[in-house]
């Protein structure tokens, strides 16, 4: 009883020892954890707000801000430890190790939160414009620093990686798309008609720009046909409704018309 007595007594000495002698040190670490924590929430909504303000993107805004807030408090941290005599240098040796592994293991993920930080500085397109990258198409909808997502024409959000359109052949149309048909009729035809009544099918449509002209002329002379080709721009969001509409007033109007669609022929010779 009586060395447990002396060994509590001891622990009590040390303690007040520590206290007696540490106790400035701990209570200014205290202040300069809580200074520095205050100081970091109003630097990284400063530097938030002011970019914001600039209309610079609110995705890279909020990144930036947490950002600057972060290492403010990595940095009061260190100052903390500092001052109550504890060297920082292991810490930062194990940290060291800790990111490396950490980045090893999520390299993908880092990959793409790179990829979305170039989108966002460089802007190579904006919410909604209509992009086609890595054979798939859509308007944008969101940009993210992990990923993009895109809306088709039937309303489906396409979600791909950031790092899987920086670096590759991206197109870009705006808010538009076009749209290409090719239709044959007969040699026999008279091609300024052929033209006069495509051009009149396509005037018939709604939604076709009306900022880009219509290119419609001979493409191709195929085998039993002489191929007009039709190029147009219309919504994204319309694509498929428009080039449908497109098609059938082209066959009405050659129909109307009287100039025939040849289909090819084929002759046989019995021996």
């Amino acid at each position: 009883m009586e060395a447990e007595l002396q060994q509590a007594q001891a622990i009590y000495d040390t303690l007040v020892e520590f206290a007696v002698t540490y106790s400035f040190q701990i209570v200014g670490a205290i202040i300069i954890l809580l200074v520095g924590w205050w100081v970091a929430a109003k630097i990284g909504t400063l530097v938030e707000n002011l970019m914001i303000g600039r209309e610079i993107d609110i995705t890279l805004s909020r990144f930036t801000g947490g950002a600057c807030k972060i290492l403010i408090l990595a940095m009061v941290i260190i100052i903390a430890l500092g001052n109550i005599g504890i060297s920082v240098t292991p810490f930062i040796a194990a940290i060291g190790a800790v990111g490396l592994g950490a980045g090893l293991a999520i390299q993908g993920m880092l990959a793409n939160y790179a990829a979305g930080f170039t989108i966002i500085i460089t802007r190579p397109f904006v919410l909604g414009d209509t992009i086609q990258v890595q054979g798939v198409s859509g308007v944008v909808d969101k940009v993210m620093l992990p990923y993009t997502i895109l809306i088709n024409e039937d309303n489906v959000h396409i979600q791909i990686p950031n790092k899987l359109i920086v670096g590759e052949i991206l197109h870009n149309s705006a808010e538009q798309m076009l749209i290409e048909l090719e239709v044959g009729v007969a040699y026999s035809s008279n091609v300024d008609e052929v033209i006069s009544v495509l051009e009149k099918a396509v005037a018939t449509v709604d939604g076709i720009s009306s900022e880009k002209n219509p290119a419609i002329g001979v493409d191709n002379f195929g085998d039993s046909s002489i191929n007009f080709g039709v190029r147009v721009w219309a919504l994204t969001t319309r694509h498929f409704e428009i080039r449908y509409a497109l098609n059938k007033a082209i066959h009405d109007g050659l129909q109307q018309a009287n100039i025939e669609i040849p289909f090819p022929q084929r002759e046989v010779k019995m021996l």
